[in-house]
């Protein structure tokens, strides 16, 4: 029996019952799916929100990365952290992907009172059909611009009043949001470029050390770098700086 298996004509049976059922199964009829993508009338006015609500929900979705970057707390927490990065001079340590994902975070947590505004004043009451959609857009708005008005400077926002050609407003109310977002964006840059300065200071006063250490010592070739490098790490483990770091950035939110 076992010689049989070893056989060609075993073999060619084989290949010939392998070759009948592929074609079995290629003619067996099959269903798929089907998606229809056009326009129909339909006599549901619930279909018709429904619709619109996916639209509106989808514009959202694209213009998110914006309204993160330029309405929150995102642009002083990553430019701090790449601040602290060339300061300890690690190069790619953390990497990019890190601390984009910490100061996501970091957004979330200090915009959750705000988020949790725009949730139940906003979305939730326009989900329900309760109010409209331009009184949804307000609503949403109202603890956004609060959020900005506290961190914006009035330097920068008479600033870009002047630029727009605008009357000068009388409340924080008369200041439109495409005036205030542009001066909210100039004021988290000042800041974050002033907190980056103090944070350089101490790192800087290593690098000179050493440095002056090197030349002292005739060591000219070897790269300062090189040996302050590891003070740097050290000094800033010793002072637990990622803490001493994060919440001083959260607190100037206060």
């Amino acid at each position: 029996m076992f010689r049989f298996l070893k056989t060609p004509y075993f073999a060619l049976g084989a290949g010939l019952l392998l070759f009948l059922a592929s074609q079995a199964v290629w003619a067996a009829p099959m269903t798929l799916p089907s998606v229809n993508l056009g326009f129909k009338t339909t006599e549901n006015p619930n279909e018709v929100v429904n619709a619109v609500k996916i639209i509106l929900l989808l514009t959202v979705l694209t213009l998110a990365p914006a309204i993160l970057i330029m309405m929150t707390a995102f642009t002083r927490i990553i430019v701090v952290l790449s601040f602290i990065r060339q300061a300890l001079g690690t190069a790619q340590m953390p990497p990019n992907q890190l601390l984009v994902g910490l100061a996501l975070f970091l957004t979330f947590f200090i915009m959750r009172p705000a988020f949790e505004e725009v949730n139940e004043k906003a979305l939730k009451p326009y989900l329900a059909s309760t109010i409209s959609q331009e009184k949804a857009v307000d609503e949403a708005l109202l603890p956004l611009r609060r959020f900005m008005f506290n961190q914006t400077r009035d330097a920068d926002l008479a600033l870009f009043v002047k630029l727009s050609k605008m009357d000068a407003p009388k409340t924080r109310q008369d200041v439109p949001t495409m005036v205030l977002i542009p001066a909210f964006v100039i004021s988290e840059l000042k800041t974050a470029f002033q907190i980056g300065f103090i944070v350089y200071l101490p790192f800087l006063v290593i690098d000179m050390v050493i440095s002056g250490v090197l030349m002292a010592m005739g060591m000219m070739m070897l790269p300062p770098v090189v040996i302050s490098l590891p003070f740097k790490i050290m000094l800033f483990v010793l002072v637990d700086g990622w803490t001493l770091l994060v919440g001083s950035m959260v607190q100037s939110f206060g």
